[in-house]
């Protein structure tokens, strides 16, 4: 992780193949104890590496309008393109980032999606409605997962209608991985690349339960992500895991997935004062 916040005021790359955002909440004192949003940006460089390129606090929910106040400010700072966003699926972030880059695809993560379906149902159920919506998220096509969804439907869609709605309301962010191999769909269906980091992070947070002001919460998850993977093993796994994802990414978005241009910003890759 070469960009924790706050460390280079460039980022290095203009395009990267992937962001993963992400929110998580912390306890800041300030007047009273309050739930507040730290904001994550983690991107997946075309060598394969991942920079965190900032972290900011919020001031309320996890909104898209902060966030696209986050994507302006990486524009800002040298990103001219991003070729997919994953997210959690937060209502409006999908046109934040049509806002900053309008060619991005923004993918819902499907286990986001699966989490919020079982929050309609029966826990009983649960396995159930996992098993009938597989083939959905696994289909060869976006045409074939239609077909199979309407079969979840006619079959649950009477007793959880709240299921089929929160699908049918996510379908345009749900269904852009379907059109790629299975090299980019295993990288790019779920956030799980940020949530490994997320979970650092909240360990660090909860032992110290909550904090004075935002600076200090931002610097005990500044320290978290310094502390990430101390040896280096895990950043030659990951990799390592990236080079057939983005091989494909060069064929599939041939002309837009360009070499960084790293050495514009050299002489600006200097600590802030």
């Amino acid at each position: 992780m070469d960009l924790p916040w706050s460390v280079v005021e460039f980022c290095r790359d203009r395009v990267y193949p992937v962001l993963f955002v992400d929110a998580i909440n912390v306890k800041i004192r300030d007047g009273h104890v309050a739930n507040r949003p730290i904001y994550l940006v983690m991107a997946v460089t075309v060598e394969g590496h991942r920079d965190i390129l900032g972290i900011w606090a919020g001031d309320g929910g996890e909104g898209a309008k902060h966030w696209l106040a986050v994507l302006t400010e990486l524009k800002n700072r040298g990103v001219d393109d991003v070729l997919m966003l994953v997210c959690d699926g937060l209502k409006g972030l999908p046109q934040a980032v049509e806002a900053v880059w309008p060619r991005t695809i923004v993918q819902t993560c499907v286990i986001h999606l699966l989490r919020n379906s079982f929050r309609y149902a029966a826990r009983q159920d649960w396995d159930k409605i996992a098993r009938a919506l597989k083939p959905v998220y696994t289909a060869p096509t976006e045409e074939a997962a239609l077909e199979r969804f309407y079969e979840f439907s006619e079959v649950w869609g009477r007793k959880y209608p709240a299921i089929v709605r929160l699908w049918e309301t996510s379908w345009s962010e749900f269904v852009p991985f379907l059109a790629f191999d299975v090299e980019i769909r295993k990288v790019i269906c779920s956030t799980n690349a940020i949530e490994s980091v997320n979970a650092r992070i909240r360990k660090a947070v909860r032992a110290r339960g909550h904090f004075p002001n935002e600076t200090a919460a931002l610097k005990c998850v500044f320290m978290a992500l310094m502390s990430l993977d101390p040896t280096g093993k895990g950043r030659k796994r990951w990799t390592m895991r990236w080079k057939a994802p983005l091989n494909a990414f060069q064929i599939a978005f041939e002309g837009r997935l360009t070499l960084p241009t790293s050495s514009h910003f050299n002489n600006q890759d200097q600590p802030l004062s």
